[in-house]
């Protein structure tokens, strides 16, 4: 009697190239198109209005402390240094708009400062936050 010699079957499987592909590429999509937000690096006390609102294109934050003292990318800085550094967050996203977040005990004339350096980058468009109402 002939023994029939049994042929090793293969494994059933299902390749994955294709889906790690996909999601690779979907990875590649989200971090490209993802807006990054450039905090100032402090929180300020600021004034309260029944009428405050988030402009939704807006990333890049500017803190101005209630003694005078500016932040903005998580640094300190001096207001000459505004204009410079500000053109340079610009080259890496562009903004149309700037918001500053004075404390409602800073100094009016170091706003008006920094104001005049968001000018000076190229940005017409600065709103200043406030506390809305609750």
């Amino acid at each position: 009697m002939a023994r029939k010699e049994r042929v090793p079957e293969e494994d059933a499987a299902i390749d994955m190239t294709p889906m790690l592909d996909i999601v690779f590429i979907m990875l590649i999509f989200f971090i490209v198109t993802t807006v990054f937000v450039k905090e100032a690096g402090i929180q300020v006390n600021k004034p309260g209005a029944s009428q405050a609102f988030l402009p939704k294109n807006a990333n890049i934050f500017i803190a101005v402390t209630e003694d005078g003292v500016i932040w903005m990318d998580k640094r300190e800085m001096k207001v000459e240094a505004i204009q410079a550094n500000l053109e340079k967050l610009l080259a890496e996203q562009p903004s149309d708009v700037v918001i500053i977040q004075a404390d409602e005990k800073a100094e009016h004339g170091i706003v008006v400062k920094v104001m005049d350096q968001i000018k000076a980058a190229g940005i017409d468009q600065i709103s200043v936050a406030a506390r809305g109402a609750s």
